[in-house]
């Protein structure tokens, strides 16, 4: 740290008490400052030859009859006061970036200018701060800092100005051009790494740790001088804001302490960078939990608004532990917004070609099935209208989805027979893989008319089927070749009935065992027959697969399939 020291003489000022202050001389004291509390027996001839104020201060008083001044407003107080007055003596001070911003108040308070004495303290500080305090980095921080008690007068003499081109300036710099010391304790890894780093070399955000102990508005006015520049990478930007949170807003947010959060919180959605999504900087996960805490502390919705668009840039990036600390109306209306902003791809003629690369897209899908899979709080309607808001393109394989049906049908088991005809019908079968095939037809929380669904398209499935190119893999879906009103099978309860199928007849577990559904011969026995009933001969052809896959179906079996193929309706 820089200091300056004025004057040659020992210091002389005594007190018998805490609020009383005297110079000692030969002479007796001829006036009595009072500062405050503070009262000072003093000698009018070396404080009118520095001050202007105390030469009509003194001569007002001398009209009066009386030698006691009253100083109550003075920018530093007593002790701004004291420096100044030994000054006037001659006698040693010291100044630093502490207390000089203080004196440098103080002293255009007395008007201790040039005018009335040649080398008086205003120059000789204005001297100090341009070849010391605004050279070194921790001392010009330290001076800012000092600046937001000493409001107005500090902004009216541009020191706040003065530090923070101090300040911006040198975060400006190329880093290998740096000598001079700073704080930087961070350790960064995933998500928070800005960039890979030499360990022997200066990293990009150097600077970011003392700037976060400034106070809030003095560190807004910092970052947007860096920001304004147009020199500072975003990333950095977006780690500043980060650690601020981190190093200023409490774990716990106490009523008594709303407001001051409230104004933290603003300020800070206010400097995050402006960006689209492939250049957005801020973490998904540090914007929703900033999201969070606005709720609490209760910003304005401009905010919240602001807030909710800087999340949706991002939501491809989100995991669902993120999600799961908002309610599910406002996680509803960050991806309301996420398909807002998707639309007007979607609506391109070139759409296919765009999904097929947009892993975004598709990140999301997934998010939100997890999502869905996940939250226990969900009521039937916020399951359906969240499912809902998410384009078929972003789900091209629907085993997330059905995970989350399952898990909801498990979690609420009194739901009524259109509750879950309106819940599965969220899901289309032919999108399930194997492995999914072969869950949902066993699972007995599933409507009987799912089962038959999923039974049918995995037999087609299996047996390489005519309609359309069905995929094998177990780990694909079928992929749809009629619309959808056209393609999914429904069998109704008159249908059920017919074959001999009731909800009775599903009983037990047992009955619904079986293998997997990598092929005919590994359907589930239950299953199979229940396949049989509705659709006669398809089980001879199973076994007649097991010695030639090119066996093909009696007559009875293609016009009882034809039969079948007439009845076909939408789910929905």
């Amino acid at each position: 740290m820089k200091f300056m020291k004025l004057g040659s003489k020992p210091d002389t000022f005594e007190s018998d008490d805490k609020f009383h202050k005297y110079a000692v001389s030969d002479l007796d004291s001829d006036v009595t400052v009072i500062v405050g509390e503070f009262t000072f027996y003093l000698h009018k001839f070396p404080l009118l030859s520095k001050s202007n104020r105390m030469q009509r201060l003194v001569s007002e008083a001398s009209e009066e009859n009386t030698n006691d001044i009253t100083i109550s407003d003075i920018p530093g107080g007593h002790k701004a006061f004291e420096i100044c007055a030994k000054f006037c003596y001659g006698i040693t001070v010291t100044l630093n970036a502490y207390n000089i911003t203080a004196v440098r108040c103080a002293a255009e308070y007395l008007e201790m200018t040039e005018d009335v004495d040649r080398g008086n303290l205003i120059y000789k500080i204005e001297v100090f701060l341009n070849s010391g305090i605004f050279r070194s980095w921790k001392d010009s921080i330290i001076m800012l800092q000092t600046t937001k008690s000493l409001l107005p007068w500090s902004e009216d003499l541009k020191l706040v100005a003065r530090c923070i081109d101090s300040v911006s300036a040198k975060i400006l710099v190329n880093p290998e051009t740096i000598t001079w010391s700073y704080t930087h304790n961070r350790k960064l890894s995933g998500p928070d790494k800005i960039v890979e780093r030499d360990e022997n070399a200066i990293p990009k955000d150097w600077w970011v740790e003392d700037v976060c102990e400034l106070e809030i508005d003095l560190f807004k006015k910092v970052l947007r001088a860096v920001k304004s520049s147009g020199r500072m990478n975003n990333g950095v930007i977006s780690e500043t804001l980060r650690y601020y949170v981190a190093r200023w807003l409490p774990e716990s947010i106490e009523s008594e302490a709303a407001s001051s959060n409230k104004h933290l919180v603003e300020t800070v959605v206010s400097l995050l960078p402006r960006v689209n999504r492939a250049m957005s900087y801020s973490t998904c996960s540090f914007l929703l939990k900033l999201l969070k805490v606005s709720f609490l502390v209760g910003v304005d919705e401009t905010v919240k608004e602001d807030l909710v668009d800087n999340v949706s840039l991002k939501l491809h990036e989100a995991s669902v532990k993120d999600l799961l600390i908002h309610e599910v109306e406002l996680v509803h209306r960050i991806v309301d917004r996420f398909v807002g902003d998707e639309k007007r791809v979607w609506e391109d003629d070139r759409y296919k070609e765009f999904v097929l690369g947009n892993g975004v897209l598709l990140s999301v899908g997934r998010l939100i099935d997890a999502y869905l899979a996940s939250n226990r709080d969900l009521t039937l309607s916020s399951f359906v209208e969240l499912s809902e808001l998410i384009p078929e393109a972003a789900r091209p394989i629907h085993d997330g989805l059905y995970k989350a049906i399952d898990t909801f049908l498990k979690e609420h088991p009194e739901l009524t027979k259109s509750e879950k005809k309106r819940l599965c019908g969220l899901m289309d079968v032919r999108k399930l893989t194997s492995e999914a095939s072969a869950h949902a037809a066993q699972n007995e929380r599933l409507p009987l008319r799912v089962v038959v669904q999923v039974l049918y398209f995995e037999q087609l499935r299996a047996n390489h089927s005519p309609v359309g190119s069905v995929a094998a893999s177990s780990h694909s879906p079928i992929p749809p070749v009629k619309k959808a009103e056209e393609s999914i099978v429904v069998v109704d309860e008159e249908a059920a009935k017919k074959v001999g199928l009731s909800k009775k007849s599903r009983g037990s577990k047992s009955t619904r065992s079986g293998g997997g559904a990598g092929g005919p011969q590994l359907m589930p026995s239950r299953s199979r027959r229940i396949f049989e009933k509705i659709w006669p001969g398809k089980g001879e052809s199973n076994k007649s697969s097991e010695v030639s896959s090119g066996s093909s179906q009696s007559p009875q079996a293609k016009s009882s399939s034809s039969s079948s193929r007439r009845r076909r309706h939408s789910i929905s």
